[in-house]
């Protein structure tokens, strides 16, 4: 029977019905996005990742050239620094964007800051856009000093630092992570820095970058391997997820070894002075590398494993870059 109006349209029931299916409000947001709050978003811990590839890349140039441009290189650590900020600060947007964060499976304040501060992610997002502003702003004085080149290297890894976290299947979720994220920042930053600092793009510059492209790799992977359950709840189909806790330890500690054999006999081969170097090397790493191979990876062992991969990676790399110098030697310039 068609409604008059001598009916009510509704029943009291209906009414409420109709009323909490109406869209919700916007939420709002009471945490500032403070400096401190930037700083935890930019995650300082992880920046000697992102130094190393242009340590090396300076290296490597030192060797061709016999000499190194001090405000070159810096400009180059400025830029990497400032992409490292950034692919932490849109790795926690969209982590919590995405609900893959919760204050359920992270007990670290500092390591979720959208969870904890109540901050809007739009603010983070922001940031992170901000990082890749100043990154771009100072590669304008690469871009004069060196051409189009590095340019086209950054435009690729900002693409890629996007499709890691963003987009409708991430690399993140993908069992390929580990190995993008290696390549980008061991292998293309290495490439890019050593071309703005020699003006010539050389390919065989990604075999000397192979210690940094797999130490890189180990830090996401020893990441992913300790939150596996928390990945497998997100639907996350990472390297770890795919071939389980057991198979990933042994991988891992395979890399390991891969990565300091790989480092002395680069050395040896192609800068023989720098092995007295790696006598060095091998007794400032072996601690980490017992500490490493005790380490169960799993989600109570996060926080250690984190910090003594993150030494290992730098130990490692910071005395692969001194034995190439130690080989070569230099000439500082301005």
């Amino acid at each position: 029977m068609p409604f008059t109006s001598d009916q009510p349209s509704t029943s009291p029931d209906q009414s409420r019905s109709r009323a909490n299916s109406k869209p919700q409000a916007k939420k709002t947001y009471s945490g500032k996005l403070t400096p401190l709050l930037m700083v935890q978003l930019a995650a300082p811990h992880t920046w000697p990742a992102s130094v190393t590839p242009v340590l090396l890349a300076a290296a490597l140039a030192v060797g061709t050239t016999g000499k190194l441009s001090v405000i070159t290189v810096c400009v180059l650590l400025a830029i990497s620094v400032l992409m490292q900020s950034a692919v932490n600060t849109i790795n926690d947007y969209f982590d919590y964007v995405k609900g893959t964060d919760t204050e359920e499976n992270q007990d670290d304040p500092t390591d979720a800051v959208l969870v904890y501060n109540d901050v809007d992610p739009k603010e983070a997002r922001n940031l992170a856009i901000a990082f890749l502003a100043g990154a771009f702003i100072l590669g304008l004085y690469i871009i004069f000093r060196a051409g189009w080149v590095p340019l086209v290297i950054a435009i690729v890894g900002a693409i890629i630092v996007f499709l890691y976290s963003g987009g409708r299947t991430p690399i993140s979720y993908l069992p390929i992570g580990e190995l993008v994220s290696g390549i980008t920042m061991g292998g293309l930053i290495t490439l890019a820095s050593y071309q703005a600092l020699t003006l010539v793009l050389d390919w065989s510059v990604l075999l000397f970058a192979v210690p940094v492209i797999l130490s890189i790799g180990l830090i996401m992977f020893t990441n992913n391997t300790c939150d596996i359950e928390k990945d497998i709840e997100a639907q996350r189909k990472t390297l770890s997820v795919v071939l389980g806790r057991e198979r990933s330890v042994a991988l891992y500690h395979g890399i390991m070894i891969v990565a300091v054999l790989f480092t002395v006999i680069l050395v040896g081969v192609y800068f023989p002075r720098g092995l007295l170097i790696c006598l060095f090397m091998a007794l400032a790493c072996i601690g980490q590398f017992k500490a490493l191979l005790g380490n169960p990876l799993i989600s109570s062992s996060r926080g250690p494993a984190m910090g003594q991969v993150t030494t290992f990676t730098v130990l490692l790399c910071a005395f692969y870059v001194a034995a190439i110098f130690f080989h070569c030697g230099c000439v500082i310039t301005l």
